[in-house]
């Protein structure tokens, strides 16, 4: 900070080595403050057809939907059918943190498929499936129809919720996300944005393992 002039003492620019005493002013510029200040979160509720990642040409893509004045990324994917949950964010400091597998976060869904579960369904699902040479982590399901279930994740292969039920002889009609950790679906049309709550921020922000609130 004192090679970027960010350092004023007694009025004057600090240099590297210069002594402080008790009676000295010292001013350090708030520019982490700003840079705080300065990051967006949007939770995002994504329509089916829309692409999260790599548009191609005449595809839609979650920017063509959702307007931003600055440049937000989506946290993680969610295939051109799926729909739900999306959190849109310019702070690249809690990518990583929040999508690697190493750190569990769970990830809730609501899917449908083609027919009516099986009764050994929810424990095949839950104990890990092998879908083409990687037995996927155990998880938690739950049947809530003849045909319908919820599953929480805490990793992310491409289409991994796809590629188990077909594995189990399922195909996959409708999947909607309701949940990224902390974060519910709620208070947002389908194809419309919202800022987060502070608390939502906040939790969010604790996921990740920062503290952005002093």
């Amino acid at each position: 900070m004192i090679q970027q002039s960010l350092v004023r003492i007694n009025g004057k620019v600090a240099i590297l080595g210069q002594k402080v005493e008790k009676t000295d002013d010292v001013q350090v510029a708030n520019r982490l403050k700003k840079l705080k200040e300065s990051f967006q979160y949007v939770l995002f509720n994504k329509p089916r057809g829309v692409v999260s990642h790599n548009p191609q040409e005449g595809e839609q893509s979650v920017e063509d939907v959702y307007k931003s004045k600055v440049r937000l990324s989506p946290i993680g994917r969610l295939d051109k059918d799926s729909n739900g949950l999306m959190i849109l964010t310019n702070d690249g400091r809690i990518i990583d943190k929040l999508l690697n597998p190493k750190y569990d976060h769970e990830k809730e869904y609501n899917v449908r498929v083609d027919k009516d579960l099986k009764p050994s369904f929810q424990t095949k699902m839950e104990r890990g499936v092998d879908i083409e040479g990687y037995v996927t982590k155990p998880c938690k399901v739950k049947a809530t129809g003849a045909k319908t279930f919820s599953i929480i994740l805490t990793e992310g292969k491409k289409h991994q919720i796809r590629r188990m039920t077909a594995s189990l002889g399922y195909q996959v009609k409708k999947l909607k996300r309701v949940r990224f950790g902390p974060i519910r679906l709620f208070g947002v049309e389908e194809g419309e944005g919202r800022p987060l709550y502070t608390d939502e921020k906040f939790a969010l922000l604790k996921l990740a393992g920062i503290n952005d609130d002093k």
